[in-house]
């Protein structure tokens, strides 16, 4: 998670210009659709390399704070998606569905690196990373379809299979060779010299498939160029009324700062990745729909960080009352 900065919203928008640049060499242009969904898997195989999905039991240590964060991510937000979605994305069918895809699925890597910006409790993060991972695979198509209603034009099985191809697959395969390398080299070796290593080589495949993306669907961008400004006020609203709800049931909860932190950023970061693979292996005609996951995170990673300062600004004066009693 290393390679998660405060320069991945640059870096996404360089991989978007060169992608958009190649594709205009027409033999680039035709083939690198091809290497999209390639690209997407190898990097969630290094995603689920990292996550043990044996501790998901872990989770449940904290029953309140576990209960909460569920309750938030795949309840109240799925409701907050649909009202969101209806008000601002109705006309826009395409558009619907990858914001859907994109805002009821929680993230699971680089909230982690934004809760330890903010002092927050990075192991009591952890420990529902498992438990979001499963959950978000077993509901994402039911979400699908009971927001979306009639625009998404696809039957079941379609998206059941892209959800096998792009995400079960990998994840199977992440299991069996994590169970091997761990007990050839130990746990400790483990972390150390291969999941860290995952975590900086999954950016470079995220990149090398956004780059592949824009390069065959570039001209789709440029004759859609307002999409970012149609996306661009349902996504923020999502981030302000979630941010406002996780402090509000934080104090409800009577959460310490680093347990609310926690709690506020599991709930607020989103997982465009997973999302992205699935639907450019379950929409390949409809590209509109995967640059609604790729253009996500150039809103949300801005305001993630905008967050972390203003939890830091809310402990620096809860640290300031409790010196002055």
């Amino acid at each position: 998670m290393e390679s998660v900065n405060k320069f991945q919203s640059l870096v996404i928008l360089l991989m978007v210009a060169i992608g958009i640049l190649l594709g205009q060499i027409e033999f680039i242009q035709t083939y690198a659709e091809y290497l999209i969904t390639p690209f997407l898997m190898v990097m969630l195989f290094l995603v689920f390399l990292q996550i043990p999905l044996k501790d998901i039991l872990k989770s449940f240590k904290n029953l309140k704070f576990t209960l909460t964060a569920v309750i938030i991510n795949f309840i109240w937000t799925p409701f907050l998606i649909l009202v969101l979605g209806r008000l601002f994305l109705a006309d826009h069918p395409e558009l619907l569905i990858g914001y859907i895809m994109l805002m009821v699925t929680p993230c699971t890597d680089w909230y982690l690196i934004f809760t330890g910006i903010s002092k927050g409790n990075v192991a009591l993060g952890s420990s529902i990373l498992p438990l979001n991972l499963v959950l978000q695979l077993v509901l994402l198509p039911v979400y699908v379809f009971l927001i979306g209603g009639s625009s998404v034009d696809m039957n079941t099985m379609q998206l059941l299979k892209g959800v096998v191809s792009t995400l079960i697959i990998p994840l199977l395969c992440a299991i069996i060779i994590r169970k091997i390398i761990i007990n050839k080299i130990g746990q400790e070796d483990f972390e150390e010299k291969v999941a860290t290593k995952a975590c900086d080589y999954q950016g470079y495949f995220l990149n090398a498939a956004i780059v592949s993306m824009f390069a065959s669907q570039g001209k789709i961008l440029l004759e859609n160029i307002q999409v970012l400004l149609i996306l661009l006020i349902p996504v923020l609203l999502f981030f302000v009324i979630n941010f406002c709800v996780g402090r509000l049931v934080g104090r409800v909860m009577k959460l310490n700062y680093e347990d609310s932190v926690a709690l506020n950023l599991t709930t607020l970061a989103r997982n465009s990745p997973i999302a992205l693979a699935i639907a450019v292996a379950t929409f390949p005609d409809r590209p509109l729909i995967s640059l609604a996951l790729i253009i996500g995170p150039l809103i949300e990673l801005p305001v993630l960080f905008l967050i972390a300062k203003i939890l830091l600004n809310i402990r620096e004066k809860q640290l300031k009352i409790a010196v002055d009693e």
